[in-house]
């Protein structure tokens, strides 16, 4: 019996592996399609906050040595994992879809597909116009006697964290069905914790964006929003995990 188990944990080991392998591949490959374009693709990933410098002064700045090959390089490298974004959450699906109930594996395509496109979503929503927003804000209460001129990596950094805030907030109301329709949660229950809710956005906000009150405006306001999307589609689509006599979990 041990021995099954054993081989059983080391066979899950080896497949995490391959699978692991598989996703890190694709971003590779996806990396040397686009390393080329570099400057462009850094271009396009500052156009934000260059649109908000003052004319004349549309100008970032590099601090370090290094930083105008490895800031590009890992703009580059952030856009080849989200081109190849859809392919490694298969991957991750496909690994956790044996243990899975029946109708619980017809929900990869549309999860995965959802997921992707929420998530995309979220960053568009950040890029086109909270990251617009909070660099306009920040030209227009510049003083008189400051020059602002940021540095691309800070810059990178900064976007970066709101891209992951943004796309994961976004991903809010396919959560909230998932969790209604495999009956860990019911609608009325998500409507009892709506304060608890406001509150956690605030939160979160606060935590994943930067010290200023607008961009944490930008972000937990969605959030809330996004919640009661939820709210609304598991009211009109969730349904409760079946039976497990009716599904079945497949052997290992």
């Amino acid at each position: 019996m041990a021995d099954t188990e054993e081989q059983g944990f080391l066979s899950h080991l080896i497949e995490l592996r391959q699978r692991l392998m598989r996703a890190a591949a694709s971003v590779l490959i996806v990396f040397v399609v686009l390393s080329p374009f570099m400057r462009q693709i850094f271009e396009l990933f500052a156009r934000p906050i260059k649109e908000a410098l003052p004319p004349g002064a549309d100008h970032l700045l590099a601090i370090n040595v290094i930083d105008p090959f490895f800031v590009p390089l890992k703009v580059t490298l952030f856009a080849s994992l989200l081109i190849a974004l859809p392919y490694v959450l298969y991957q991750v699906w496909a690994f956790v879809a044996p243990g899975l109930y029946q109708h619980e594996k017809r929900l990869a395509a549309p999860v995965i597909a959802s997921s992707v496109l929420m998530f995309f979503a979220g960053m568009a929503y950040c890029y086109f116009v909270v990251l617009r927003v909070l660099y306009r804000f920040m030209v227009r209460v510049l003083p008189e006697s400051v020059t602002y001129a940021p540095d691309i990596d800070k810059y990178f950094s900064n976007v970066l964290s709101l891209f992951l805030a943004f796309g994961l907030a976004f991903e809010v109301p396919i959560a909230v069905l998932l969790l209604v329709r495999m009956g860990m949660v019911s609608v009325a229950r998500l409507r009892q914790m709506r304060p608890y809710v406001i509150v956690g956005a605030f939160v979160v906000a606060a935590i994943f964006t930067p010290p200023d009150v607008l961009s944490q405006m930008l972000l937990a306001l969605p959030l809330c929003l996004l919640f009661e999307l939820g709210v609304l589609l598991a009211a009109l689509f969730g349904v409760s995990r079946q039976a497990s006599s009716e599904s079945g979990r497949p052997a290992n």
